[in-house]
């Protein structure tokens, strides 16, 4: 059993790509020594995706940017997909602390969407790797886990949390896709993204008429198209963040997760059950330092790396 928990990388359940990601892999046999090595690899792979997108990606392109023949990487990537994966894992890297220090569920909702748009941002071709199921590698989780624990508190079963987590998961990626398109339009053509949004609205004005489009040529009447300083993407983040609260408020209190098991809880002046509660919070407190040492070393390991090969 490695350190992650996982199973014997030979484990036929186990896809290739995922235990690369874990880092239960096995390393390949032959092949250069010590100038190739999986992080090389994906990081090649990464910095062409940001220049020229997920489409400029190959094993024969990340190759040909190492130096090394196309069966040098397949000796340690079998398939591009697998690379994919791991670029995914790469892209997103780890979610910052920041998120489990939000005051309220709410604020660290909010924090969690913002991150992700600014990963988005720096790597927008993530927006292009296809959702097949469920995450299962270390950082994809580690962003899932950081929304779970920011609402944790909150009168709602595991299924109502992670079903939150994914609507507001869906409403972020709407919003980095928007945003990117934007971007690329107003690259395409030279002019910024205002210049983008009034041409448009000028076009609007023009081809909507009140007879055929009443109801959308009062919007354009009204200035809904030009570019201005309310952001829509904001305000439908708060309009789900308000409807998830508003949900959250017809939930019966008594079906937050209890912090002690057992039947003493019933009796809720207990002594026992107090000490027991505070043993558990302060627990949970030293697991939560715990995942951010393990965080921080991990983070502190690539850099390492990197500043070794560079």
């Amino acid at each position: 059993m490695s350190p992650t928990g996982l199973t014997d990388a030979g484990d036929p359940d186990l896809p290739r790509g995922v235990a690369l990601a874990w880092g239960v892999a096995a390393n390949p046999q032959r092949g250069p020594k010590r100038e190739l090595s999986i992080e090389r690899i994906v990081e090649a792979a990464v910095e062409i995706a940001d220049a020229g997108g997920l489409g400029a990606v190959s094993m024969a392109s990340v190759s040909a940017s190492l130096g090394f023949t196309t069966m040098s990487l397949y000796r340690y990537v079998s398939a591009k997909d697998d690379l994919v994966l791991l670029m995914g894992e790469e892209g997103f890297g780890l979610p910052p602390e920041s998120i489990r220090e939000a005051t309220d569920w709410r604020e660290g909702l909010r924090r969690w969407s913002h991150e992700q748009i600014a990963v988005f941002g720096r790597h927008p071709w993530l927006l292009d790797i296809p959702i097949t199921g469920a995450p299962l590698t270390p950082n994809s989780l580690a962003w899932l886990d950081a929304a779970l624990e920011v609402l944790d508190d909150q009168p709602l079963d595991s299924e109502e949390k992670l079903s939150v987590s994914l609507t507001v998961m869906a409403q972020v990626r709407w919003w980095g896709t928007i945003e990117r398109g934007n971007r690329d339009a107003a690259a395409a053509v030279g002019l910024s993204e205002g210049a983008i949004d009034r041409d448009a609205a000028a076009m609007l004005r023009t081809l909507v008429t009140p007879e055929q489009f009443p109801y959308l040529r009062r919007l354009i009447d009204d200035g809904a198209f030009e570019p201005g300083p309310d952001d829509p993407f904001a305000f439908g983040l708060n309009q789900v963040l308000d409807g998830i609260a508003g949900y959250i408020a017809t939930r019966p209190t008594d079906r937050v997760r209890p912090t002690v098991v057992g039947d003493d809880l019933a009796v809720t002046g207990d002594v026992r059950v107090r000490e027991a509660a505070k043993h558990v919070r302060e627990t949970e407190k030293n697991l939560r330092e715990a995942r951010k040492n393990e965080r921080q070393a991990r983070t502190n390991a690539r850099e390492r790396l990197r500043n070794a090969r560079g």
